[in-house]
């Protein structure tokens, strides 16, 4: 294959995913796979769709608006997470729905779904009826225990609440500070990852066997394992502070400081960082002063060095503190917003984020959204061009690709099949 021919492609397209997600965590990483090339078929219910179309802001031929005005109006939360799959519409509690599952699933290599534990089982869409129909076929549940833990079937899980459980909401703020939300939905955009790695994974091993698998992943373990990278027993049995807000005082100095009109991250962790911080403080004696010339000295006095770096940044604007730390080459950045963030020109360039368009009306607004923060040598990402507007918007597509006649398709809608 030449090299214009193998940068042209993405590194999953051959694969097809039959989709059964909902909300944000399943679309999440379906989603993933379609920027990187897979054929995604997303099912809704015949009645209503995915949650999220339902989500406010929408979208349509009136701009922007809280409420739906036009039937075509799309919420965000659709369109952002919709790109580039094909919806069909499946009723998985009507009795004819397991055999068109089993249909999809014969032709396809991936299924996902983040159903309650227990609860794809029970609609006969499980990984038992996958694998009768397709051993071959890899099938990823997202859940929020683990589809292994007895006695947590049905249970449901939402961002908020595995935040709470992982424990995640005490790494945050102040000790004597209520616990903290990440405001960012981190469940639910770090569960799909972890399904996306499992998922490519047992692609892998069934090059080798020939068999496919199930890929189980809680939302649960994905948070927790992520707190459980820091020893917070070691830290509090040494009585360092397990909580963080603005700085990590067992870093010193490293963390957020306040200027006069904004904010500024910096790390100056290291003597020879530390030092340099000193001479663009203006401070440079303080290199002698035995509380702050070594990295221990300054973790033992960390609320003094910092009372007095706060009284030099809040003097001077944030573009000047930045400019007098780069002239000492320490780093340093500036607290931006989340429209500034994603209006980045090296994140643009890279397509880590794009801009998603309706597909019949302009925004007068950028719809600027997640892209795919990878790029490869010999391949490319990105979306098809294509968006289930309307529910069940590609039946007719898909089902036909399974061999139904347009008859059994009228017959299948008629029936409040699909």
């Amino acid at each position: 294959m030449s090299n214009e021919m193998s940068v042209a492609m993405r590194p999953l397209e051959g694969l097809r995913v039959v989709d059964l997600t909902r909300a944000l965590a399943g679309p999440y990483a379906t989603l993933l796979l379609a920027g990187l090339g897979a054929e995604v078929i997303k099912i809704e219910d015949p009645k209503g769709g995915d949650l999220a179309r339902e989500n406010s802001p929408y979208v349509g031929r009136d701009g922007l608006s809280v409420g739906r005005k036009h039937p075509d109006d799309l919420s965000v939360s659709h369109l952002t997470r919709s790109r580039g799959k094909r919806g069909v519409t499946l009723n998985l509690k009507h009795p004819e729905a397991r055999k068109v599952f089993e249909d999809l699933v014969r032709k396809s290599d991936i299924v996902v779904e983040n159903f309650t534990s227990g609860t794809a089982e029970r609609l006969g869409v499980g990984y038992a009826t996958a694998r009768a129909a397709n051993p071959k076929i890899i099938y990823c549940s997202l859940s929020g225990f683990g589809a292994t833990i007895k006695g947590q079937e049905g249970s449901r899980a939402m961002d908020v609440l595995i935040q709470a459980l992982s424990g995640a909401m005490y790494t945050s703020g102040a000790s004597d500070e209520p616990p903290v939300r990440i405001g960012l939905p981190l469940a639910d955009v770090l569960t799909p990852i972890f399904a996306v790695v499992g998922i490519l994974s047992a692609l892998h091993q069934r090059e080798k066997t020939g068999q496919g698998q199930h890929v189980d992943v809680s939302m649960l373990g994905a948070l927790t394992s992520l707190v459980a990278v820091e020893n917070w027993a070691a830290m509090e049995a040494v009585g360092m502070l397990t909580r963080t807000g603005a700085t990590m005082q067992r870093l010193c100095p490293f963390g957020l400081f306040e200027c006069s009109d904004g904010y500024i991250a910096l790390v100056a962790v290291q003597d020879a960082l530390a030092h340099s911080l000193y001479r663009a403080m203006g401070q440079p004696d303080l290199v002698n002063d035995p509380r702050f010339a070594t990295r221990n000295a300054r973790v033992e006095n960390a609320a003094q060095l910092e009372g007095l770096i706060t009284l030099w940044t809040r003097k001077h604007g944030t573009a000047e503190i930045i400019a007098a730390l780069e002239a000492e080459d320490v780093p340093v950045a500036l607290v931006r917003r989340p429209d500034e963030a994603l209006a980045d020109p090296r994140v643009q360039g890279r397509n880590e984020t794009l801009v998603a368009h309706h597909p019949l009306y302009e925004s007068s607004v950028e719809l600027r959204t997640t892209g795919i923060p990878i790029v490869f040598s010999e391949a490319r990402t990105g979306f098809d061009p294509v968006l289930p507007l309307h529910i069940g918007e590609h039946n007719d597509e898909i089902f036909g690709l399974l061999g139904y006649s347009a008859d059994e398709i009228q017959r299948l809608t008629r029936a409040g099949v699909i």
